[in-house]
Protein backbone atom coordinates (compact mmCIF):
# COMPACT_ATOMS: atom_id res chain seq x y z
CA UNK A 1 0.00 0.00 0.00
CA UNK A 2 1.49 3.46 -1.06
CA UNK A 3 1.18 5.06 2.03
CA UNK A 4 4.09 6.63 3.85
CA UNK A 5 4.09 7.80 7.60
CA UNK A 6 6.38 10.96 8.71
CA UNK A 7 6.55 9.73 12.60
CA UNK A 8 6.52 12.80 14.84
CA UNK A 9 9.61 14.02 16.86
CA UNK A 10 7.86 13.42 20.47
CA UNK A 11 6.25 9.62 19.70
CA UNK A 12 9.65 8.24 20.11
CA UNK A 13 8.78 5.01 22.46
CA UNK A 14 10.08 1.80 21.70
CA UNK A 15 6.87 0.35 21.85
CA UNK A 16 3.07 1.08 21.56
CA UNK A 17 0.97 1.40 24.45
CA UNK A 18 -1.04 3.15 27.12
CA UNK A 19 0.54 6.99 28.67
CA UNK A 20 -1.23 9.46 30.48
CA UNK A 21 -4.17 8.22 32.40
CA UNK A 22 -7.70 8.93 31.23
CA UNK A 23 -8.13 10.69 34.66
CA UNK A 24 -6.06 14.09 32.87
CA UNK A 25 -8.30 14.10 29.68
CA UNK A 26 -9.94 17.56 29.83
CA UNK A 27 -13.62 17.96 29.41
CA UNK A 28 -15.47 20.37 27.39
CA UNK A 29 -19.22 21.09 27.80
CA UNK A 30 -21.16 21.62 24.19
CA UNK A 31 -24.58 23.08 23.92
CA UNK A 32 -27.67 20.83 24.31
CA UNK A 33 -25.93 18.40 26.45
CA UNK A 34 -23.13 17.42 24.45
CA UNK A 35 -19.28 16.87 25.57
CA UNK A 36 -15.99 16.11 24.36
CA UNK A 37 -13.46 14.74 26.62
CA UNK A 38 -9.40 15.54 24.97
CA UNK A 39 -6.19 13.78 26.19
CA UNK A 40 -3.50 14.47 23.65
CA UNK A 41 -0.76 11.77 23.24
CA UNK A 42 -2.61 9.34 25.33
CA UNK A 43 -1.53 6.34 23.27
CA UNK A 44 2.84 6.27 23.44
CA UNK A 45 4.56 4.73 20.48
CA UNK A 46 1.80 5.49 18.32
CA UNK A 47 3.75 5.92 15.08
CA UNK A 48 4.94 2.59 15.98
CA UNK A 49 1.18 0.81 16.35
CA UNK A 50 0.01 2.62 13.35
CA UNK A 51 2.78 1.54 10.86
CA UNK A 52 1.69 -2.22 12.37
CA UNK A 53 -1.87 -1.65 11.98
CA UNK A 54 -1.11 -0.40 8.31
CA UNK A 55 0.24 -3.64 7.52
CA UNK A 56 -1.90 -6.09 8.81
CA UNK A 57 -5.87 -5.08 8.92
CA UNK A 58 -8.14 -5.80 5.72
CA UNK A 59 -8.24 -2.42 4.87
CA UNK A 60 -11.40 -2.44 2.29
CA UNK A 61 -12.45 0.22 -0.01
CA UNK A 62 -16.27 1.28 -0.35
CA UNK A 63 -19.08 2.22 -2.27
CA UNK A 64 -22.03 4.21 -1.34
CA UNK A 65 -25.36 5.76 -2.87
CA UNK A 66 -25.04 9.18 -3.46
CA UNK A 67 -28.48 11.07 -4.26
CA UNK A 68 -28.36 9.03 -7.75
CA UNK A 69 -24.63 7.80 -7.80
CA UNK A 70 -22.80 5.29 -6.29
CA UNK A 71 -19.54 6.91 -5.45
CA UNK A 72 -16.16 5.51 -3.91
CA UNK A 73 -15.95 6.23 0.06
CA UNK A 74 -13.08 8.48 0.36
CA UNK A 75 -11.01 6.55 2.88
CA UNK A 76 -10.29 2.71 3.57
CA UNK A 77 -12.08 0.84 6.32
CA UNK A 78 -12.03 -1.89 8.77
CA UNK A 79 -14.73 -3.13 11.05
CA UNK A 80 -14.19 -5.46 14.14
CA UNK A 81 -16.97 -6.98 16.60
CA UNK A 82 -17.09 -7.77 20.34
CA UNK A 83 -16.58 -11.79 19.22
CA UNK A 84 -13.38 -10.36 16.38
CA UNK A 85 -9.96 -10.85 17.36
CA UNK A 86 -8.49 -7.50 17.46
CA UNK A 87 -5.45 -6.72 15.08
CA UNK A 88 -3.06 -5.58 18.21
CA UNK A 89 -3.12 -6.00 21.85
CA UNK A 90 -3.17 -2.29 22.45
CA UNK A 91 -6.47 -1.72 20.67
CA UNK A 92 -7.64 -4.57 23.31
CA UNK A 93 -6.04 -3.02 26.30
CA UNK A 94 -7.32 0.63 24.70
CA UNK A 95 -10.54 -0.50 24.75
CA UNK A 96 -10.35 -2.07 28.25
CA UNK A 97 -9.11 1.00 29.95
CA UNK A 98 -11.91 3.14 28.60
CA UNK A 99 -14.51 0.57 29.75
CA UNK A 100 -13.10 0.36 32.94
CA UNK A 101 -13.05 4.62 33.31
CA UNK A 102 -15.83 5.43 31.28
CA UNK A 103 -18.24 2.41 32.40
CA UNK A 104 -20.00 3.67 35.16
CA UNK A 105 -20.68 6.97 33.55
CA UNK A 106 -21.79 5.38 30.44
CA UNK A 107 -23.45 2.20 32.07
CA UNK A 108 -21.91 -0.16 29.82
CA UNK A 109 -18.55 -1.64 28.22
CA UNK A 110 -16.94 -0.13 25.07
CA UNK A 111 -17.49 -3.16 22.47
CA UNK A 112 -16.68 -3.01 19.02
CA UNK A 113 -13.59 -1.22 16.72
CA UNK A 114 -14.19 0.85 13.02
CA UNK A 115 -10.90 1.68 11.66
CA UNK A 116 -10.69 4.30 9.08
CA UNK A 117 -7.28 5.28 6.67
CA UNK A 118 -7.10 8.62 5.32
CA UNK A 119 -4.49 8.18 3.08
CA UNK A 120 -3.85 11.85 2.53
CA UNK A 121 -5.65 15.09 2.24
CA UNK A 122 -7.93 13.79 -0.39
CA UNK A 123 -9.62 11.45 1.75
CA UNK A 124 -12.17 12.62 4.10
CA UNK A 125 -15.84 12.01 6.10
CA UNK A 126 -18.80 14.35 5.66
CA UNK A 127 -20.50 15.94 8.27
CA UNK A 128 -22.43 13.12 10.21
CA UNK A 129 -22.99 11.79 13.87
CA UNK A 130 -23.41 7.97 14.89
CA UNK A 131 -27.17 8.22 14.64
CA UNK A 132 -27.46 4.67 13.06
CA UNK A 133 -28.82 2.11 16.10
CA UNK A 134 -29.10 3.68 19.82
CA UNK A 135 -27.67 6.51 19.06
CA UNK A 136 -30.06 8.02 18.04
CA UNK A 137 -32.90 8.07 20.52
CA UNK A 138 -29.60 7.21 23.64
CA UNK A 139 -26.76 9.23 25.34
CA UNK A 140 -23.91 7.52 24.68
CA UNK A 141 -20.00 7.77 24.11
CA UNK A 142 -17.55 6.97 20.79
CA UNK A 143 -14.28 6.98 21.69
CA UNK A 144 -11.97 8.23 18.82
CA UNK A 145 -8.31 7.05 19.20
CA UNK A 146 -6.15 8.92 16.03
CA UNK A 147 -2.92 7.57 15.26
CA UNK A 148 -0.49 9.24 11.96
CA UNK A 149 -0.41 12.98 10.84
CA UNK A 150 -3.03 14.77 12.77
CA UNK A 151 -6.35 16.22 10.82
CA UNK A 152 -8.64 18.56 11.95
CA UNK A 153 -12.03 17.23 13.62
CA UNK A 154 -14.99 19.75 13.12
CA UNK A 155 -17.80 19.31 15.60
CA UNK A 156 -21.16 21.36 14.46
CA UNK A 157 -24.38 21.45 16.17
CA UNK A 158 -27.38 20.24 14.12
CA UNK A 159 -29.38 23.40 14.49
CA UNK A 160 -26.50 26.01 13.81
CA UNK A 161 -27.21 27.58 17.28
CA UNK A 162 -23.77 27.47 18.68
CA UNK A 163 -19.90 27.81 17.54
CA UNK A 164 -18.03 25.42 15.67
CA UNK A 165 -15.26 23.41 17.27
CA UNK A 166 -12.21 22.35 15.74
CA UNK A 167 -9.57 19.95 17.51
CA UNK A 168 -6.49 18.64 15.58
CA UNK A 169 -5.99 15.06 15.89
CA UNK A 170 -3.39 12.72 15.32
CA UNK A 171 -0.19 10.67 16.90
CA UNK A 172 -2.00 9.24 19.69
CA UNK A 173 -4.50 12.01 20.89
CA UNK A 174 -7.92 10.81 22.32
CA UNK A 175 -11.41 12.41 21.95
CA UNK A 176 -14.19 11.04 23.31
CA UNK A 177 -17.92 12.70 22.30
CA UNK A 178 -20.60 11.90 25.38
CA UNK A 179 -24.35 12.91 26.18
CA UNK A 180 -25.96 14.17 23.23
CA UNK A 181 -23.09 14.45 21.19
CA UNK A 182 -24.28 12.02 18.48
CA UNK A 183 -27.71 13.30 18.35
CA UNK A 184 -27.52 16.92 18.42
CA UNK A 185 -23.96 17.12 16.96
CA UNK A 186 -22.36 16.33 13.43
CA UNK A 187 -18.77 15.92 12.92
CA UNK A 188 -16.44 15.78 10.15
CA UNK A 189 -13.06 15.39 8.75
CA UNK A 190 -13.07 17.63 5.89
CA UNK A 191 -10.63 17.69 2.68
CA UNK A 192 -7.66 19.66 2.20
CA UNK A 193 -4.77 20.41 -0.47
CA UNK A 194 -2.13 21.16 1.76
CA UNK A 195 0.32 18.09 1.76
CA UNK A 196 -0.46 15.71 4.75
CA UNK A 197 0.11 12.41 5.26
CA UNK A 198 -1.75 9.15 6.04
CA UNK A 199 -4.15 9.22 9.83
CA UNK A 200 -5.38 6.09 11.26
CA UNK A 201 -8.80 7.07 12.91
CA UNK A 202 -9.55 4.12 15.70
CA UNK A 203 -13.42 4.43 17.18
CA UNK A 204 -14.31 2.71 20.20
CA UNK A 205 -18.18 2.39 20.36
CA UNK A 206 -20.93 0.43 23.15
CA UNK A 207 -23.03 -2.45 21.22
CA UNK A 208 -26.13 -1.33 19.17
CA UNK A 209 -23.71 2.25 17.94
CA UNK A 210 -23.05 2.47 14.79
Amino acid sequence: MAVQLQGSLFDVADDAGLGRPLSEARRTPLAHGAWIDVLPGWLSGSDILFEALLASVPWRAERRHMYDNVVDVPRLLAHYTEADDLPHPVLAAARDALSAHYGEELGEPFRTLGLCLYRDGRDSVAWHGDRIGRGARENTMVAILSLGQPRPLLLRPRDGGAPHVRRPLGHGDLLVMGGTCQRTWDHSVPKTAQPVGPRISIQFRPRGVL
